[in-house]
């Protein structure tokens, strides 16, 4: 349907690796089998864009983030050719429909394509769009609950362009926080004692935006995207130090800044990101039905910044921690583990698009 990769949600051909594009680098996970159930991490790498390569999820210099894929999957030592690619939610329109159980897919591809037209805003003829069967409606048997998913078709071509000019081939397109919602829920299944009706928030806290999601077993009940992220930490440190952006970003990284760091600059940031947080939360309760949030998970690149988890699990008081989509996997000969756990929550979304690879 108007859609050039496999589908929006359709299933991985192995090998595949996941390449997640934020605002600030390219990331890529490959992931493999190990044994009967289990999973093995065999390389990931990333690469960072210059600022202004990706603007709220656009990319504005295709030949910039061309050179950071090719750098990155050079990196990794992958030889898988074919990739998993994300797309930002906030450029995709998801609508589930009900429609009569026991139609044929062609008869299903008509009545969605005559559904679309109701919810999207421009002509199907821009439009890249794809449909999956969930299963069947809760509401009558006679009906199955279809998800639809529809994207501006220019903004889908871009990344497949940019997968196709490095030399790859782009096999699923998959939505960004559906992957990270993959990866997480593969990492509750892990958790001993979790129990039923349990709501759990992830925030996803990147360089320009904070993605929130709460699932209430495994299922988004509530999504909303917040200005916010270390981009802002950054900044503060360029006005505080007269460094330039670039030279701050990496101060940052090492930790290499003056004394009066943590208490003039970092403090007051993370008095920031904890009333974002908490802020969130209080939203989340005055805009849904429910009243309380059972577990919090900070992921995304800022979510290791050094006394964040403590602050947001003060102020929240919600059981917090921070995740990595990696947890209980094996790991890959070239794989550090040291380095691992420092990156890993950075890997969220990548890690659910390699994820693609099993179906």
């Amino acid at each position: 349907m108007n859609l050039d990769l496999s589908t929006l949600f359709g299933r991985g051909n192995a090998p595949l690796v996941g390449v997640d594009i934020s605002t600030s680098s390219v990331r890529l996970v490959e992931l493999a089998q190990a044994g009967k159930e289990g999973l093995r991490l065999e390389r990931y790498a990333s690469e960072p864009l210059p600022r202004g390569a990706v603007i709220d999820g656009n990319i504005e210099n295709l030949d910039q983030v061309v050179e950071a894929l090719r750098r990155v999957w050079k990196k990794s030592g992958t030889r898988a050719k074919l990739v998993a690619l994300g797309m930002p939610p906030a450029s995709v329109i998801t609508k589930k429909i009900t429609l009569p159980a026991g139609m044929s897919e062609d008869q299903l591809e008509v009545q969605v394509e005559s559904e679309a037209s109701q919810y999207i805003p421009f002509a199907l003829d821009e439009v890249s769009l794809d449909f999956d069967v969930i299963g069947p409606s809760p509401a009558s048997e006679d009906d199955v609950e279809v998800l639809l998913a529809a994207s501006r078709r220019e903004k889908v071509e871009d990344r497949v362009a940019i997968a196709e000019a490095s030399g790859l081939k782009a096999a699923v397109m998959d939505i960004e926080s559906y992957a990270a919602r993959a990866a997480l829920d593969r990492v509750l299944a892990q958790v001993p004692g979790a129990s039923a009706g349990q709501i759990v928030a992830l925030f996803q806290i990147g360089a320009q935006v904070t993605h929130i999601s709460v699932l209430l077993d495994g299922v988004a009940i509530y999504e909303r995207e917040q200005p916010f992220g270390g981009n802002t930490l950054t900044q503060d440190i360029v006005r505080a130090f007269g460094l330039s952006y670039d030279e701050a970003e990496a101060k940052k990284k090492s930790g290499d800044l003056p004394e009066n760091y943590a208490a003039d600059v970092l403090e007051p940031f993370l008095e920031s990101a904890a009333m974002e947080v908490t802020r969130a939360i209080q939203f989340f309760y005055t805009s849904t039905p429910y009243t309380r949030v059972d577990q919090l998970y900070l992921a995304g690149g800022c979510a290791l910044i050094p006394g964040l988890l403590d602050i947001v699990a003060s102020r929240t008081k919600i059981n917090s921690a921070v995740i990595s989509p990696f947890k209980g996997m094996a790991l890959g000969a070239g794989v550090r583990e040291q380095a691992l756990r420092s990156e890993a929550p950075a890997y969220l979304v990548a890690c659910g698009l390699a994820l693609r690879r099993f179906g």
